[in-house]
């Protein structure tokens, strides 16, 4: 039976349109449009024994890949936190932080989380420049890490 809305604590779908980002301690509760490429995937291993009868592989799960996040349209507004942030990578030599994706409820409380540990910028795109235009100048930040932890609440 469907739920005529006359009864509260009804559950209602997650929206996900309101989240913040924390890239760091340094820098909390970023504002992005749009977050993208937050995927996990584990490798397979296909592995068959020398005395199996049968004659398929064993699938075995291996090494868990992940891609790297994209964030666009970014405001960092009278900050250079984080461009000190991305001038200081070098050459086998970058200052990895622990950065915090947060889907936020009505009432801003956390419903989810997505940990991107030991991350770091790898790409800025800015926007063209124009005079008449009235684009964000951080097109999209690409961000690779290590490990993706996902948590509730």
């Amino acid at each position: 039976m469907a739920n005529d809305g006359s009864t509260e604590g009804a559950t209602w779908p997650l929206p996900k349109f309101r989240f913040e980002v924390d890239l760091g301690s340094a820098l909390q509760r970023i504002s992005f449009q749009e977050v993208s490429g937050l995927d996990v995937e584990n490798q397979l291993i296909e592995y068959r024994k020398n005395n199996n009868p049968i004659f398929s592989a064993e699938k075995m799960p291996g090494l868990t890949k992940h891609g790297n996040v994209t964030m666009k349209k970014g405001i960092f507004v009278n900050d250079n936190t984080f461009w000190d942030w991305y001038s200081a990578i070098k050459m086998n030599t970058v200052k990895r932080c622990t950065v915090l994706i947060k889907l936020l409820d009505e009432t801003g409380n956390v419903t989810m989380q997505w940990q991107l540990s030991n991350a770091f910028p790898t790409k800025v795109s800015g926007s063209d420049l124009k005079s008449e235009g009235n684009e964000v100048a951080v097109e999209s930040l690409e961000i690779a890490f290590e490990q993706l932890t996902i948590t509730n609440g």
